[in-house]
C-alpha cells in the first residue's frame, strides 16, 4: 500500500532494522510493484557549467570554490541534440540536461533550452532538466515545451540544511517542486548522503519526501562526491552499506517511484552496485561524467547489466507526463 502518512517514528523502526532483513523487506517491495530485472538508464549532461552564486557546500560548480571546473555558458541546440543520439544509441532512455544557475529567467537562454527539450522530446526519449527553481510560469513553458521530468534536490534533512547552503532555503525548494507539479511534470527528487549529516537527518530527508502530498516519481540518492577545493573535500567516503540502508528504506515507504543509484558509483564495485539493486535501486546515470564528476561509461554499464542479467526500461513506460496527458484529454 502506498501512504503519505509516514511519521518519524515508523521511519525510524524501519531504517534501523537490521541490514539483511531490511534488504529482504525492500526486495520484496521492490517486487510487487515493479520489475526487478528493469533498471532505466540516465544520461546526465552538463549544458551550462560553473559561476554558479550559491554556496551549496558540496558543488565544484559554485564560483565561490576553487575546484578547477571550467566555466562555460549555454551550450547550442545541435550540442546537445547530439549528445542525446549518442547517448540514445548507446541505450539511455532519459536525457537529463542540467544549468549551473540558481534560478532559471526569462530570457533568450531560456528559450534555448525549451528548444532543447522540445527537440529531445522528438527523438523519443524522456526529457529532464535541473535548471533551479522555477516560477509556476516557467514550469509550464516546460511542460508545454514537453518536458517529462524535473529535478530538484531536497539534499538532506529541514533541520540539516542551513549547514550545508544559505543562498536559498528548504521552502524554495518545495515552491519549485510544488510549481513542477501543478505543471504536469513529474517529480525528480531525493538528497545526498555524506554531508556530514547524521541518521536522523537522513531519516528526516525520507520523511519530507515520504509525506509529500504525492511521491517523487524519481527519487534520486546520491553518495557525497568528494571535490578538492569545496568546503566537503575532507569528507570521509559514504560507506557501502550506508547507501544500500537508504536505498532500500526509500524503496519501503516509496514503492511506486524510480529509486536512482546516483552520483558516488564510480568508486563502487559491481559487487556493491549489486547490493544496491537488491535494496531497490531500479535507475542510474550512465555516461562518462556527470555534470562535472566522474561517472561509469557505457562499456561498463552494460558489462554490469550482462553479469546482473538487468536490461533497461524503456522509455515512457510510466506513460505521457501528466502535461500531455491533461492537454489530449482536452483536445477530445
Amino acid at each position: 500500500m502506498i501512504r503519505n502518512d509516514w511519521t518519524i517514528e515508523e521511519i525510524k523502526e524501519i531504517y534501523d532494522t537490521p541490514l539483511l532483513e531490511l534488504v529482504y523487506r525492500a526486495a520484496t517491495v521492490h517486487r510487487a510493484y515493479n520489475e526487478t530485472a528493469e533498471v532505466q538508464v540516465c544520461t546526465l549532461l552538463s549544458i551550462k557549467t560553473g559561476g554558479c552564486p550559491e554556496d551549496c557546500s558540496y558543488c565544484p560548480q559554485a564560483a565561490r570554490y576553487h575546484t578547477g571546473v571550467k566555466t562555460h555558458g549555454l551550450m547550442q541546440t545541435e550540442e546537445v541534440l547530439a549528445a542525446a543520439t549518442k547517448a540514445r544509441d548507446a541505450g539511455s532512455t532519459r536525457f537529463c540536461m542540467g544549468a549551473a544557475w540558481r534560478e532559471v529567467r526569462d530570457n533568450r537562454d531560456f528559450d534555448r533550452v525549451l528548444d532543447m527539450v522540445r527537440s529531445v522530446n522528438d527523438m523519443g526519449m524522456e526529457v529532464c532538466c535541473t535548471l533551479g527553481m522555477l516560477t509556476p510560469d516557467q514550469a509550464r513553458k516546460l511542460a508545454d515545451a514537453g518536458l517529462y521530468a524535473y529535478n530538484h534536490n531536497l539534499d538532506t534533512s529541514p533541520e540539516y540544511y542551513g549547514s550545508v547552503i544559505s543562498t536559498r532555503t528548504y521552502e524554495d525548494r518545495l515552491q519549485t517542486l510544488d510549481n513542477v507539479r501543478k505543471a504536469g511534470v513529474s517529480v525528480c527528487c531525493g538528497g545526498i548522503v555524506g554531508l556530514g549529516e547524521t541518521h536522523e537527518d537522513r531519516i528526516g530527508m525520507l520523511h519530507t519526501l515520504s509525506t509529500l502530498p504525492e511521491h517523487p516519481e524519481s527519487v534520486p540518492i546520491n553518495a557525497l562526491v568528494r571535490v578538492k577545493g569545496t568546503p566537503l573535500e575532507n569528507n570521509p567516503k559514504v560507506d557501502i552499506w550506508d547507501m544500500v540502508r537508504m536505498i532500500a528504506t526509500a524503496r519501503i515507504l516509496m514503492p511506486a517511484a524510480m529509486v536512482r543509484l546516483s552520483a558516488g558509483r564510480a568508486e563502487m564495485t559491481v559487487a556493491e552496485q549489486a547490493w544496491c539493486f537488491m535494496a531497490g535501486a531500479n535507475s542510474i546515470f550512465t555516461g562518462e561524467k556527470l555534470l562535472t564528476t566522474p561517472n561509469p561509461g557505457f562499456d561498463e554499464d552494460h558489462a554490469m547489466f550482462q553479469l546482473l542479467g538487468l536490461k533497461p526500461r524503456e522509455a515512457f513506460k510510466a506513460g505521457p507526463p501528466a502535461a500531455a496527458a491533461a492537454s489530449t484529454v482536452l483536445a477530445h
